[in-house]
């Protein structure tokens, strides 16, 4: 796994040993990336993500090397956060990331953190956490006013989506499924 455009591109992301993390290949995050060109243009400027179930990072690493401004990574594995901090490390991002041991779907209320304005979901597939992590980011205060969702799940399954997120967009890549949204103006 490489990043694919920026200030990082080409450069190897520490990737998973086992199958409990299933990173976002490479393809479909150059696709994803194509399409939120379109809301945020080329350069990520002011742009802070919010990384749930973040894995290895590689999506919001990869927003911070378009521009993003900031990303907070969320992860409750031990495995995920150990490439977390690799990642962090190797790429020398520290001061432009926060790593948080948390349940996504049990955020609670945002403390010293902005609302962010890009938020990705790529839970483990066909559980429902993705409906519950992102409705308690949107009650917690993590999620700024039209924010711009990606949210990743296998093709096969229904995805909730709550009814304060206008869906701008859906793609399939294989067996996953990628939807993006945009939340309301409260």
């Amino acid at each position: 796994m490489r990043i694919v455009a920026g200030k990082y591109k080409g450069k190897k992301l520490f990737s998973p040993e086992t199958d409990e993390i299933r990173p976002t290949s490479d393809r479909v995050r150059e696709s994803l990336f194509n399409i939120l060109a379109n809301h945020f243009g080329p350069v990520y400027h002011e742009v802070r993500v919010l990384d749930l179930f973040a894995g290895s990072g590689a999506l919001g690493i990869e927003a911070l090397s378009r521009g993003a401004e900031h990303v907070t990574f969320v992860d409750t594995g031990v495995e995920a956060r150990a490439l977390l901090r690799e990642n962090i490390q190797d790429f020398g991002i520290a001061g432009q990331s926060r790593m948080l041991r948390r349940d996504a779907t049990d955020l609670g209320q945002v403390q010293r953190i902005p609302p962010c304005n890009l938020v990705f979901l790529d839970p483990p597939y066909g559980k429902g956490l993705g409906e519950k992590a992102l409705r308690a980011a949107i009650d917690g205060g993590w999620v700024a006013e039209d924010a711009i969702i990606v949210w990743e799940e296998a093709k096969a399954s229904e995805l909730d989506v709550p009814s304060d997120i206008e869906e701008l967009d859906r793609r399939t890549y294989g067996d996953t499924q990628v939807m993006i949204g945009q939340l309301s103006a409260q």
